[in-house]
């Protein structure tokens, strides 16, 4: 989980889906999910904002720093990074989805931020150019590299020598009360097993993300749990969910699926008070710096 005005140190060519090596994953997200997100944006913030926002802490961005945002989806945090690097600063928001691109642009002409451009592309194989960044930030926009440690590489390459690095990402699959609580609903009422964990838990294991990292030219590497509550309301959680890998899993099975989604709700109704349902999103601080060497 974006281009107002130009490029700023960044190759001109923008990837596409036909000589991209994250191919799949650039359909999906253009074509597929993209729109979907787009749509409920308002709530997908409600429940990603707080787990993005610790992981911009992590980061520290400084006043007059350029930062680069990977997977900038529709552009919140990327308009976050700029205000925290102030005019002086600037952000690259970088993703491969053209329709939430175009939200992150009309966000930042809302804002008013000038120090704040967008690029079409692929994060993993982009030249950005040989100026380096003072840090790059992520938020659940690296798990779908093809090829993890080439894509951190690129990323690496992009930074200062001492540049930062700073990601959210999921934490194993049966930690995050935002899946187990659907899936067991779902899979119970499909009478299913469990399906494999898909990529979107590619950094669950923290020894291979270190691993991935440390073998990119990272060093200096931390990873800190995080457990936050987040949530909307019933409607909203139920929304997000459809757009989600348990949605996409129950849609499979059309004869059933709506009894399906009627046994998730009930699950949630028992997670749910007053101010809404709130689950929670166990995930991973990760933070990094590109050695100095």
């Amino acid at each position: 989980m974006a281009f107002v005005g130009g490029q700023v140190g960044v190759s001109a060519k923008c990837q596409t889906a036909e000589n991209d090596v994250n191919a799949d994953e650039i359909r999906y997200w253009t074509e597929i999910c993209g729109p979907e997100w787009v749509r409920l944006q308002s709530a997908l913030e409600r429940e990603l904002g707080p787990l993005g926002d610790r992981a911009i802490d992590a980061l520290d961005p400084r006043d007059g720093e350029r930062l680069v945002d990977v997977g900038c989806g529709c552009g919140h945090t990327s308009c976050a990074l700029a205000q925290a690097v102030g005019p002086s600063g600037a952000v690259l928001g970088v993703d491969v989805s053209g329709p939430m691109l175009a939200v992150a642009r009309r966000h930042a002409r809302e804002m008013k931020l000038s120090n704040v451009r967008f690029i079409e592309a692929d994060a993993q194989s982009l030249d950005f150019g040989p100026e380096g960044y003072d840090g790059v930030f992520s938020r659940f926009g690296t798990m779908f590299f093809d090829n993890a440690v080439a894509a951190f590489s690129n990323l690496c390459r992009a930074l200062k020598p001492g540049g930062r690095l700073s990601f959210v990402c999921w934490r194993p699959r049966e930690e995050i009360e935002w899946v187990t609580v659907p899936l067991k609903a779902a899979l119970r009422s499909l009478g299913l097993p469990p399906p494999n964990p898909s990529t979107a838990f590619s950094f669950a294991d923290p020894d291979y993300t270190h691993s991935v990292l440390a073998s990119a030219g990272f060093t200096n590497i931390l990873i800190t749990p995080l457990d936050l509550k987040t949530g909307g309301s019933l409607d909203e959680v139920m929304e997000i969910i459809k757009i989600g890998g348990v949605g996409t899993m129950i849609r499979e099975y059309r004869d059933r699926a709506d009894a399906a989604f009627a046994d998730v709700r009930s699950e949630l109704r028992k997670h749910e008070t007053p101010c809404g349902v709130f689950l929670n999103a166990a995930t991973w601080i990760v933070t990094a710096r590109r050695s100095v060497v």
